[in-house]
């Protein structure tokens, strides 16, 4: 793992010494690569299909009021179940992938699929992080990947919801396109598990709430750790660095 610095110190005998101190701070920003392309890919993907689902799962739940004119001139459903069906396509297939890559890419990859929750010392620093988002204590150790309790966040919160609603999602779509098809075939147990056809549309949208929360918490603390923890979070799923400030 390697680090560079961020800019070079300019040696112009007329620099002034507020340029001094700017190039000396520049100094002491490191940059250390952590995702590779097809996680950020996966990210950027991902965002855009849970959107996506998000907003046409609303409309699916509470369909738009009657539009004016034949109903046969209209499809707009017809668009928004199709928008929602394909963005369910991707959000599967996205996961599969990143199955996939967490086995092949660097040691970063997998941190979404594993907790190293029989380690005292990951317990410690989760206490930690917990109070420094609650402000009450200064700010702990930094971490090139995912800090302990962001990891904690992402396997059992965002991995737990999106594959519950790929289960879900596709043992509804399999009740539509009826007996037979794959999608029955896979997902079909899952509605007389859950009681009724009903009670999975419940258990789905709810599902899309929940979804919903944590991303508001992902993006928040995103937002948060760029600010005050000084390095890069953001900008880290578009470059792949991690950049540190002291």
């Amino acid at each position: 793992m390697s680090s560079t610095t961020s800019s070079e110190r300019l040696t112009a005998p007329s620099a002034t010494t507020a340029e001094e101190s700017e190039l000396a701070q520049g100094q002491s920003i490191k940059s250390v690569y952590v995702y590779e392309a097809p996680v950020r890919i996966w990210h950027w993907i991902n965002a855009l299909a849970i959107t996506v689902l998000a907003v046409t799962g609303y409309f699916i739940g509470k369909p738009l009021p009657t539009m004016p004119g034949e109903a046969s001139a209209h499809f707009l459903m017809g668009y928004i179940r199709f928008a929602h069906f394909a963005a369910g396509y991707a959000l599967a297939i996205g996961l599969l992938g990143r199955i996939y890559w967490a086995f092949v890419g660097n040691h970063h990859a997998r941190e979404l699929f594993w907790l190293p929750i029989f380690q005292k010392a990951y317990w410690v620093e989760v206490w930690s992080m917990l109070k420094w988002y609650a402000f009450v204590s200064p700010r702990p150790g930094r971490y090139v990947g995912h800090n302990p309790l962001a990891r904690m966040a992402m396997v059992t919160l965002f991995l737990f919801i999106a594959v519950f609603m790929v289960v879900t999602g596709f043992a509804l779509y399999g009740e539509g396109s009826q007996m037979g098809s794959w999608q029955e075939q896979m997902f079909g147990w899952v509605i007389p598990l859950m009681g009724q056809s009903q009670d999975v549309h419940t258990w789905h949208h709810m599902g899309m709430w929940a979804m919903a929360i944590f991303v508001i918490a992902h993006v928040y603390a995103a937002i948060r750790e760029d600010i005050m923890g000084r390095q890069s979070i953001v900008s880290t799923m578009i470059s792949g660095y991690r950049t540190f400030k002291d």
